[in-house]
């Protein structure tokens, strides 16, 4: 699961960078000179304006799409594959958004003793680091969780997979298994209902960790305030690309859960 993670953390980065140069490729390839060999550019296949689908960005996305078909089945990707990549490429950029020089520090505020200025209420703010925009969209991913499991499982299905008692068994170990899983059951369904919560405390306390440090940093030392954020400047970009992929991949295990027993014999190995 480990190696799987990493590869497609890997696919997924560089889908990033196909959709990010999608417009430096979208010259009319009629326009090129002719020549042999490999092109250098990629060719477009579909355009939208300024914005078009290049032969090696579908490429990117069929093998990301495969990576995650590993994870959570053929099944889910066909339902939820647009929601798992939009909310990592929105995480993304939103987290990435945020290290942009100006975000939190320009807006008002008022001078100390001293003659500093401090800003008290910034202009603009990263999105992940507020909590109500973390939580809102959990509770997205929470509702789309309960209806692909309604889908998958019909309403019956989904209680006894919450309720229902496990193995086969007769008489009084029956009755036992019932009301046992029916208690534990419960205990499911606190667990549901605090995986959204978990999310979004998850990825708003890291981005607002990271703010946190770089602010720090840069009011530590007066003269070295320019040069002190900059190697927290590189880990932030790496620690924004690591939480929104691993609430990408939160999302996609926690819907697995519910209806992985869907996969079929053929895939229990």
């Amino acid at each position: 699961m480990r190696n799987r993670c990493f590869l497609l953390a890997v696919v997924v980065l560089l889908c990033g960078f196909a959709l990010a140069t999608s417009t430096l490729a979208a010259e009319n390839p009629s326009t090129q000179p002719e020549h042999e060999g490999v092109s250098l550019k990629p060719q477009m296949l579909v355009q939208f304006g300024g914005f078009g689908i290049t032969n090696s960005m579908l490429v990117t996305w069929i093998v990301a799409a495969n990576f995650l078909e590993n994870i959570i089945g053929r099944e889910l990707v066909a339902k939820g594959f647009w929601f798992f990549a939009t909310i990592f490429i929105f995480i993304l950029f939103v987290n990435w958004f945020g290290l942009i020089p100006g975000i939190g520090t320009v807006g008002w505020g008022h001078y100390d003793a001293t003659g500093n200025f401090h800003v008290d209420r910034p202009l603009l703010r990263g999105g992940n680091a507020d909590l109500n925009m973390t939580t809102a969209m959990s509770a997205i991913f929470f509702v789309m969780w309960f209806v692909w499991a309604i889908q998958a499982n019909g309403v019956g299905g989904f209680l006894k997979e919450l309720f229902g008692p496990k193995g086969e068994t007769t008489g009084i170990v029956k009755i036992l298994m019932i009301v046992i899983f029916f208690a534990v059951g419960w205990l499911e369904v606190i667990s549901i209902l605090f995986r959204p919560i978990a999310l979004s405390f998850r990825l708003f306390g890291n981005i607002y960790a990271g703010e946190s440090i770089l602010e720090a940093m840069s009011t530590m030392n007066p003269w070295l305030s320019p040069i002190l954020p900059i190697p927290f400047y590189f880990l932030e970009v790496l620690v924004g690309f690591v939480q929104a992929l691993v609430f990408m991949l939160l999302t996609a295990v926690f819907t697995m859960l519910i209806a992985e027993h869907q996969e079929g014999p053929e895939h229990a190995h």
